[in-house]
């Protein structure tokens, strides 16, 4: 049994003709294949709106639909009208289709439903986020994407920071109508380090320096991500003091072997026991630097 007309459109059936317009548009607007690709019960209810609006936007046909109902298009023909079928006139409706879907890259429809014209749309970009220790980001890193049964390696460079983003051409959505598929992008986010703090393409770390040591010099060991150094303090070196060794903090990213410094805070140590004859030892040094 088909459905009313007024009802598809959502009007009452003393709707102006404003009213059946801007009810037809909405549902266009809403049913449109280029706004349901592949769904056929939409395009099922965007063939229904059509029908419905080119029967109650002509007042001839209006007039008889409301007196005769389904069997109007019968009258029509009886009379000499000529029989009128669903769809049959969606010429008159391609101003309104240009309306609803202009500069959309959708479809116009302009002498049947089953007359268009598909325009090609890139697939949506995906994204997914990735998360690597800051020795990964380092050293650079592999991971493996799983995607439509088929695994996808994937490189993450040396140098990359949280926010980073990694391109895989053509691993996105596929395309509409034979468009091409988007990419699929990599988010990268570097997970904190337990001993090392980044600043850019700097790194930070704590060194413990013994109390003897700062006040008259000496060497002490520095830890780096490719391992350790020895890296002389001058005497006197305070709490705090940042020591720099160049070229030993992050690579930089597409950088041609380039790196940041590394930064040693200067955490300076006392001993937690004495024995009494360095207890009084350290009070003659006291007593001699008042």
């Amino acid at each position: 049994m088909s459905r009313d007309y007024y009802d598809i459109l959502g009007v009452a059936r003393n709707a102006s003709d404003d009213e059946i317009k801007r009810a037809f548009r909405k549902k266009a607007k809403q049913y449109h294949p280029d706004a349901n690709p592949d769904d056929a019960a939409a395009e099922s209810r965007f063939k229904e709106v059509n029908a419905a609006y080119e029967v109650l936007s002509d007042q001839d046909k209006r007039s008889a639909y409301n007196q005769f109902g389904e069997n109007w298009q019968h009258v029509q023909a009886g009379n000499g009208g000529g029989p009128f079928t669903d769809g049959a006139q969606y010429h008159d409706m391609s101003d309104i289709f240009e309306t609803i879907f202009a500069g959309s890259g959708g479809r116009r429809h302009a002498g049947g439903f089953g007359s268009r014209t598909q325009r090609p749309r890139a697939g949506q970009d995906l994204e997914q986020p990735v998360r690597i220790s800051l020795r990964e980001a380092y050293e650079g890193a592999q991971r493996v994407y799983s995607k439509g049964g088929r695994e996808i390696s994937l490189q993450i460079p040396r140098g990359a920071a949280t926010g980073a983003k990694v391109r895989l051409a053509g691993e996105g959505q596929p395309g509409i109508y034979g468009g091409p598929p988007g990419n699929l992008y990599l988010i990268v986010e570097v997970a904190d380090d337990p001993q090392f703090t980044r600043d850019g393409n700097d790194l930070g770390v704590d060194v413990k320096v013994d109390a003897m040591t700062a006040m008259l010099g000496g060497e002490v060991e520095v830890p780096t991500l490719t391992g350790k150094l020895r890296m002389k303090v001058r005497p006197g070196t305070q709490a705090g003091k940042r020591l720099r060794l160049s070229g030993k903090g992050m690579p930089k990213l597409r950088g041609d072997e380039e790196y940041g410094d590394l930064l040693a805070r200067v955490v300076i140590t006392v001993p937690s026991q004495l024995s009494p004859e360095q207890i009084e030892l350290a009070q003659a040094l006291r007593d001699s630097l008042a």
